[in-house]
């Protein structure tokens, strides 16, 4: 059920928090569940938190989110609970004295916390492995073992599978939106400032933005309104279609995109064609600054290192060695080339913004491929290619500051295919009230 959905029941009385609570448990322990694979540390409070929300909504005086049940990615400081970030190198360091900005607001807004997700170990990677914690299956084709997606692989299983309502997340170049995308989920990144950051462990602080991963664009949108700290929790009205343009972005991100996602992005945009939107091709120049900016690791490699040093020095064996390696990448770190790196960036920004001026909003395939199986990436080269591969699409729009969202588009092919919607940097609810007309469309 989506948040709407499971607001109105709660607001009617037909349904209790405590009874969700209950469902996402029930869930979570059932034999057959991915209970153990997706959550690194659950909410032992949870029944008590959840009878809290149902003595709010007895009092008329709660949000529209009070008593929901939401998962957190492993990367935001819970007062009380070690922040591991997928990791054990860090399960040894004292509990969080205070709760991170991200979860004061969720706590604030009502929402009951189920517990903190499995994710890529320190969020360095696309694809959602995790050595020490087991990776969540992808709910399609359970028997093959798919990939969920990553970084935020729990978070989206979390949802699949009914274990929460919705999911926080994070996405530096698309974890938030690459596990929805192979999912079948929404999953949504916002501009990166609109969201405070304090109390979240980082991975690159010039391109970590957080995000939520849903079964609706109406979930995230309601969200969205949580995290940016807006003044009501609403989603935008859906926008009309029939009198905005789209560029289909034609360069960077169409080469090496599988027959299938292809096919089904083609069908997705007649779709919204039919609805009324004017799509036009469109050629961002700007975009071949990325390969430079991404080269041997990118900003992100500066940036980790700076953070992961003296772990590193202490504990490296303990590291996901897919995930060392790319940190250490950093090591020695060259200023020069990564102010560099920022400077073409920020040419690469403003440039872009002049390119697509002509459109409301960009479109892309989400991701390049459906969700691969677990076995079929156990080889280093397979790995590194296919994380490649992953992370190009989706690491558009945080290399530009835009906010995207992806969305699923049924009965198009037999795995989850996404389409993405880029909007403008700042025009995050104008982005959604798009997405929530494309999502009527896309049906």
């Amino acid at each position: 059920m989506t948040l709407a959905q499971l607001s109105a029941a709660l607001n009617r009385g037909e349904s209790r928090a405590v009874d969700l609570a209950e469902a996402c448990t029930e869930r979570i322990e059932a034999s057959d569940s991915e209970g153990s694979r997706t959550f690194i540390r659950r909410n032992l409070r949870l029944t008590e938190d959840a009878f809290e929300a149902d003595r709010v909504l007895q009092t008329g005086r709660h949000t529209p989110l009070t008593g929901i049940p939401v998962s957190v990615k492993d990367l935001f400081d819970i007062a009380g609970q070690v922040t591991t970030a997928g990791s054990v190198v860090l399960r040894d360091s004292p509990p969080a004295a205070v709760d991170s900005a991200v979860v004061a607001r969720l706590k604030a807004a009502g929402m009951v916390i189920v517990g903190t997700t499995n994710m890529t170990e320190f969020a360095y990677s696309g694809l959602g492995l995790n050595p020490h914690y087991g990776t969540p299956r992808n709910p399609y084709d359970r028997e093959v073992g798919r990939i969920p997606g990553g970084s935020s692989s729990g978070a989206a299983i979390s949802v699949t599978d009914g274990m929460a309502a919705v999911a926080i997340g994070t996405d530096t170049s698309g974890s938030c939106r690459i596990p929805a995308a192979l999912c079948g989920l929404v999953g949504f990144k916002p501009t990166a400032r609109r969201v405070p950051r304090t109390g979240l462990i980082p991975l690159s602080t010039s391109l970590d933005s957080v995000g939520s991963i849903g079964h609706s664009v109406n979930c995230c949108a309601l969200v969205d309104a949580v995290l940016a700290g807006e003044s009501e929790i609403n989603a935008p009205a859906p926008a009309d279609l029939s009198g905005l343009s789209a560029g289909r972005l034609v360069n960077y991100v169409e080469e090496g995109v599988a027959p299938d996602v292809a096919a089904a992005c083609e069908l997705g945009l007649r779709r919204l064609e039919d609805a009324g939107l004017r799509i036009v091709d469109l050629q961002l120049q700007s975009l071949d600054a990325i390969p430079e900016i991404v080269a041997d690791g990118g900003l992100t490699k500066y940036e980790a290192y700076l953070w992961h040093r003296p772990l590193l020095e202490r504990r490296r064996d303990e590291y996901d060695p897919h995930v060392a390696s790319r940190i250490l990448l950093g090591a020695p770190s060259d200023e020069t080339a990564y102010l560099a790196k920022i400077r073409l960036r920020q040419r690469m920004i403003e440039r872009a913004d002049q390119e697509s001026h002509s459109v409301d909003f960009i479109v892309l395939p989400s991701v390049v491929m459906t969700a691969p199986s677990i076995d079929s990436l156990g080889e280093e080269d397979a790995y590194v290619r296919t994380n490649l591969a992953m992370l190009r699409n989706p690491g558009v729009a945080n290399m530009l500051d835009r906010p995207a969202i992806t969305l699923p588009i049924p009965g198009a092919s037999r795995l989850p295919v996404g389409l993405m919607l880029m909007g403008e940097t700042m025009g995050d609810r104008q982005l959604l009230a798009i997405a929530r007309a494309a999502e009527i469309a896309l049906q």
